[in-house]
């Protein structure tokens, strides 16, 4: 079975979310932060996985339920950080990050037979997820990071690789306060959309 990752911020105000202030305060942008990463953790503790994995830069809170290993992000760029994750792991793996509150057990459930790898683009050019059927550090070092390309260049580096690539299904990002109404509105029944709800409820936005 895979080993599912989770790349993640510690839901501290000024540290996450920062493209969300304004219109949100630091506190609120956390806040967001903070369920959107709720309900990525869950969808991942529900998808069948050999391993759960919590890669954390800070430290766990509340909102992290049982059943994860948690280790330190490593120092350096996020490619070195990507890296360093699947680094650490001995069989196929599937990383992604916290910002697409609204993924599913579903789609973190790959089948890689017949494939090497899996990739998940992202609307902004990034991508959302990457699979490794036999993790290689390798291929993520150097790929340039939050940029309209990083997807692009991240699959292209896979295939030069010689890799038989399963493309998933393209997410959004919450990044902007647009992308958090659209998130929030393609699943209306989680964290994140009801910690929206609850700002524009309370006459903020």
């Amino acid at each position: 079975m895979t080993t599912l990752l989770v790349i993640a911020k510690e839901p501290r105000p000024g540290r996450v979310k920062t493209r969300l202030t304004p219109p949100f305060t630091p506190e609120e942008a956390a806040a967001l932060a903070e369920a959107a990463l709720t309900d990525t953790l869950r969808a991942v503790a529900a998808a069948p996985a050999r391993r759960r994995v919590l890669v954390l830069d800070g430290k766990p809170g509340p909102w992290l339920p049982p059943g994860f290993d948690v280790v330190p992000q490593c120092a350096g760029g996020l490619d070195e950080r990507l890296a360093a994750a699947f680094g650490g792991c001995d069989g196929p793996a599937l990383l992604i990050g916290m910002d697409t509150p609204q993924v599913t057990p579903g789609l973190l459930t790959v089948d890689l037979d017949g494939y090497d790898a899996c990739f998940g683009p992202a609307e902004d050019g990034g991508f959302w997820a990457l699979g490794l059927a036999e993790p290689d550090p390798e291929l993520l070092r150097g790929v340039p990071m939050s940029t309209p390309v990083t997807g692009a260049v991240q699959r292209a580096r896979l295939v030069a690789a010689g890799l038989r690539v399963r493309d998933l299904p393209c997410l959004r990002d919450v990044d902007t306060s647009a992308d958090a109404e659209a998130v929030a509105a393609l699943a209306p029944y989680g964290c994140f959309a009801a910690e929206l709800s609850r700002l524009r409820t309370a006459g903020r936005r």
